[in-house]
């Protein structure tokens, strides 16, 4: 297939080197694959700021060629992001789905995510009030030198400010959508993210293995993944 464009937003902390994995692994199918740093430490950013971010990194470049990827908190960038320029695909990977108008605050309540953690935590063996660790949340299966090289940066600061950032769209954009899930996600468990999907878009995710930062653990898989996605739209 020709060349595609794949635009990768991370979520809280804002870190491009969230993709780092997946990045040259489009690469060498023959894509173009720009992984996008967010203002997530500027405590005067809110979600504007970060969608500006993307729409910047997009450019001028050819909308059907443009496949937009947004992590956990990134799923609230992404909507923002399809008002202000046309993308031929959006991929939520273990995303946020905002409503209209909600904000990242109000998400968690909204979603009813705490019952859900509980429940998972209880069928892993897991105490539901433990405090959070982001080895067991996050980062569980993904390899041992990639952790220590996440250790090595230090981790990336993410200002609150952005949690209190309404989400203005008024409907989800018209743009195709596939919602894709790590069926070992702790942090946002595999039932509550289906669940919150069909709620919110009327789309039955897929699955892939893996936990929550499956762009870490599971990079080729992804890069697999998000290609074939394309693939499928532009057959269409």
């Amino acid at each position: 297939m020709s060349q595609l464009t794949f635009i990768l937003i991370p979520g809280s902390g804002g870190s491009a080197w969230y993709w780092h994995l997946v990045a040259p692994r489009l690469e060498q199918r023959g894509h173009e694959a720009i992984a996008v740093s967010l203002p997530a430490a500027d405590d005067t950013a809110g979600l504007p700021e970060y969608a500006a971010a993307v729409v910047h990194a997009i450019g001028n470049r050819e909308p059907r060629r443009v496949i937009l990827v947004a992590q956990s908190l990134a799923g609230f960038t992404a909507p923002l992001v399809c008002q202000q320029v046309a993308v031929a695909l959006l991929v939520l990977v273990n995303a946020m789905i905002p409503k209209p108008g909600e904000t990242p605050g109000a998400w968690w309540r909204n979603t009813r995510h705490d019952a859900a953690k509980r429940q998972q935590n209880r069928r892993d063996s897991r105490a539901g009030d433990s405090p959070f660790d982001p080895l067991i949340e996050f980062f569980h299966d993904v390899p041992q030198p990639v952790i220590d090289e996440a250790w090595a940066q230090g981790e990336p600061r993410q200002s609150d400010a952005v949690f209190a950032s309404a989400c203005t769209f008024k409907s989800w954009p018209p743009v195709p959508t596939r919602v894709l899930i790590g069926h070992d996600d702790r942090f946002f468990p595999a039932a509550f993210q289906r669940r919150v999907a069909h709620e919110r878009l009327g789309i039955s995710a897929d699955e892939m293995p893996g936990g929550h930062l499956v762009a870490l653990s599971q990079p080729g898989q992804l890069a697999s993944r998000l290609e074939a996605y394309a693939t499928d739209v532009r057959a269409a």
